[in-house]
Order: C-alpha cells, then structure tokens, then sequence
C-alpha cells in the first residue's frame, strides 16, 4: 500500500508521497511513488502513483518511450493538463488489460494516480486518474486529492486546507497527515517525498526528502502529538447530570 497527496492552491502545488510499497514481518520494499517526466520547458508535469507495482512501472516506461520516440501523442504535445491526464489513463487501462487477457485472474493490477503540474500559461492542476482511466480534479471546496491509504490523515487536511492556504503551510499539514497514516498504517512508511511548486514558475527547486530519523520530521511528530494530548486535555467534560436511564430495548 502507499499513500500521496496532491494540494492544488492559490499560489501552487504541494506533493506528498510515501516510499513503501509491501510491509511484512520480513518483507519491506521501497520505491518513490513521486516521478517527475523530462519535458519541454514550457511545462512541468509530476506523477503520483499508488496500487500495483508492475502496472504502475509499466505506464511511467510506456510516458517515457512516447516522448523519447517522439510519438503523435506524448507529454509535450498536449495544450491542456486534463488532455495529459485522460492521455496516461489509457495507457493505464491497456497495460492493466494486458494482465487480465493473459489469464491472470488471481492477479489484481490495477493502479491509480494524479497528475500534476502546469502547462505554458494555463493555470497549474492536479488530477486523480482511476484505474477505469477516467479522471477528476480539485474544486476551490476541495483542494486536495488522496490516492493509497487515504482515510487516516484525511480530516487533518479537510480541517486546515483552504484555497488560499499558504504553500508552506500546506505543506506541514501534509506531512502531519502522512505522519498520521504511518502511524496507524504499517503498510505506509518513510523515505517521505514532498515537492512545492510555486505557480507559473516552470520550476522544481523546492523538492524534500524525509527519512525515518529526520530530525525536522521526528520534532513535528513529537509537537503534533503533544499539542493533541494538551487540547484533548482542556475539552469539556459532559456531567453526570445529563445521564438518563438505558432505553428498555437495548
């Protein structure tokens, strides 16, 4: 299992990624589920990714040779965000179907993934491709999209994340929501990646990578927990005398 965030704001992107991809009792495998694509330099597109790993290889491969080959259809060629995202999600069913038509039932290869990024002078995005290969974006209610083992750090992001939430601050509560799923989730775990791309800079220089010892990590994790227990602390309590007898029919 993995989990990533994608934060489209006001003033940009932050991505988020785990880099487990199996947990075990002696089975950990690792590989950074946050890949950046060589493109022209009027665009930067990013590429999130959760699910099966051969699968998911597979499709990053297939990008990669259509714009080395210099195909009709490849990353450099499309004019719109959306149109790179619905162009990956058919590479994404035809590499999945190809696993189902050679007979492997027991065999589950599907994979999802966000695309993100900016192209020339459109506005910068981020869309959540299934593994149907249809796809859906941000809105200025939402602002976040969640592929992996996305249910424990997801209030954390509907509580903070607002349209015009300030990069930086998204990003630390993207970690605190990765934080979050690590710690009930074994299957999710460090090398941490977190990227912050600036809007309309056709730049990636703001790149981060977390281990489990970070030190920056280790103190937002011992912060986060001990600000909980203080405000836990200091919540009302309810009173006795607002009791009343058990219904009969429990």
């Amino acid at each position: 299992m993995t989990y990533c965030i994608a934060v489209s704001l006001n003033d940009g992107l932050v991505l988020t990624s785990d880099s487990r991809t199996n947990a075990g009792i002696d089975n950990v495998s690792i590989y950074g589920k946050m890949h950046v694509f060589n493109t022209n330099p009027d665009r930067k597109i990013i590429l999130l990714s959760a699910g099966n790993l051969a699968t998911t290889q597979a499709v990053i491969d297939q990008v990669k040779r259509d714009r080395k080959e210099n195909a009709e259809v490849n990353l450099d060629t499309f004019t719109y965000l959306s149109e790179a995202a619905e162009y990956l999600g058919k590479i994404s069913v035809e590499k999945q179907r190809r696993h189902v038509d050679a007979g492997q039932s027991s065999f589950n290869p599907t994979a999802t993934f966000i695309l993100a990024g900016q192209i020339a002078h459109e506005a910068h995005g981020a869309y959540l491709i299934y593994p149907e290969g249809n796809c859906i974006t941000t809105s200025r209610q939402t602002p976040y999209l969640q592929i992996g083992e996305n249910k424990y750090g997801k209030p954390v992001l509907d509580r903070f994340l607002k349209i015009d939430t300030q990069l930086n601050e998204a990003g630390r509560c993207c970690l605190i929501s990765m934080d979050s799923t690590m710690r009930s989730n074994a299957s999710v775990g460090a090398p941490v990646e977190l990227l912050i791309y600036h809007r309309d800079t056709l730049k990636l220089d703001e790149y981060y990578c977390f281990q489990e010892d970070n030190e920056y990590l280790i103190q937002l994790r011992r912060l986060w927990h001990e600000k909980l227990k203080e405000v836990f602390g200091g919540l009302p309590q309810f009173s006795k005398e607002d009791s009343r007898p058990l219904p009969s029919n429990l």
